[in-house]
């Protein structure tokens, strides 16, 4: 858990209180939080030690929604929008935690696979990056793209925009908000996914955070 400013997606800018959820079975081989793929007791810790590091820890702990929301005001963060990543963090039922930070004046994202059942507040903002054929064997669900508030799909050739238009084509309704990111700021996946934005009047997300050197 840290604060930051989210560096990817529609709110590329905004600053943010990151809550990483442990545990994914999804395996995406880029993946750089390969850290929180296991659920493993000996990596529990206490929250001082965990919070108390600044960006990311390889360490977790566990604790309620309410106390959650305790650490926030204790840790003093500034920043009212909290993302809820990991990990996978749909392999989790969102919903008391995110109606719970809305009525604390907090806005939520979700950020997921789609190969979980997405559970949380309607208000939350949830942003979809479908990972398909990974090594877990995962299906990108249908009813996960339909809630998605962004789809959000890292590419780095044209198979994977390919890909994406499958899985969009049994959809009824087009998504109103799609972004490609180029995978680890490849030239050559940048180019792609800038030419394939303007032909489709799609949005380019780049990792703000890893050019500016923030957690």
């Amino acid at each position: 858990m840290f604060e930051t400013i989210q560096g990817e997606g529609i709110h590329t800018g905004v600053p943010a209180v990151f809550v990483r959820l442990q545990g994914c079975p999804v395996g995406c081989p880029w993946c750089d939080t390969k850290h929180t793929w296991t659920l493993d007791e000996k990596d529990i810790d206490t929250v001082d030690a965990v919070v108390s590091k600044r960006g990311e820890s390889e360490r977790y702990f566990g604790i309620s929604a309410l106390g959650l929301l305790a650490l926030f005001e204790q840790q003093r963060y500034q920043a009212r929008h909290v993302v809820l990543t990991g990990g996978e963090p749909c392999m989790y039922d969102l919903t008391e935690l995110t109606t719970l930070l809305h009525a604390h004046g907090y806005t939520t994202q979700i950020e997921t696979s789609g190969t979980f059942e997405v559970r949380c507040a309607s208000e939350t903002w949830v942003t979809v990056s479908p990972k398909i054929n990974m090594k877990g064997g995962y299906d990108v669900l249908t009813s996960a793209l339909q809630r998605a508030d962004e789809i959000k799909h890292p590419i780095a050739m044209q198979k994977h925009i390919d890909e994406l238009d499958a899985l969009l084509s049994v959809l009824e309704t087009p998504p109103q908000n799609v972004c490609l990111q180029p995978i680890s700021q490849q030239p050559r996946a940048t180019e792609l996914a800038i030419k394939t934005c303007i032909e489709r009047n799609w949005r380019l997300s780049l990792q703000t955070h890893k050019y500016v050197g923030i957690a």
